[in-house]
């Protein structure tokens, strides 16, 4: 049985380093390991108690909430926005985050990862995206890490994909999560 992996994206630009990331991560997950691409946090709308009703959560909030309840672990990928998490990436963590306790988080490891045009490669992002998943119940593995920075100038003619350096990491990166990670029933 393999492991399965929801990846969140936390840039909705098309053509978005980090989302070329992701699909990096898709195209060289190690056997016996699935990552899905979550489509769709564009339609999710901003966290709000009053829309969280059983049985009337908005239709994108429940589908993430549904391809979350169906992965095994969870890798972030965060660009850094200002200094810290992109909001539709918070967004995400906070709707899984629900119900108290029993999120869709809950327990499950989390990993970070992610590149910037930066010299640090959006560290505070990812630092204050793994602090978010944490409190929202993930188990973040503090330790797993890949920062990339000058995304603008080094992905400029070279897919992530393509970047053996990069795919090194990644790979390292997902089979430490994997490693984490227990299959669920099917």
């Amino acid at each position: 049985m393999s492991v399965r992996i929801l990846a969140l994206v936390g840039s909705l630009r098309a053509g978005s380093h980090n989302r070329q990331l992701a699909e990096a991560a898709v195209k060289h997950a190690p056997e016996g390991v699935e990552i899905e691409l979550f489509e769709g946090l564009a339609d999710v709308p901003f966290y709000n108690e009053d829309l969280d009703v059983e049985g009337d959560v908005p239709a994108a909030a429940a589908r993430l909430r549904a391809a979350a309840g169906a992965t095994d672990a969870f890798l972030l990928v965060s660009p850094e926005y200002n200094g810290t998490i992109p909001a539709v990436l918070k967004n995400a963590i906070d709707w899984l985050s629900r119900p108290y306790g029993a999120g869709a988080l809950s327990g499950k490891p989390v990993a970070v990862v992610g590149t910037a045009f930066g010299q640090f490669g959006g560290v505070w992002a990812q630092d204050d995206t793994r602090k978010a998943a944490g409190i929202a119940g993930g188990t973040v593995l503090e330790d797993v890490k890949l920062s990339i920075p000058g995304s603008v100038t080094r992905f400029a003619e070279l897919h992530p994909a393509d970047d053996a350096e990069v795919v090194e990491g990644l790979t390292k990166v997902i089979e430490q999560l994997s490693s984490q990670a227990a299959p669920a029933a099917a």
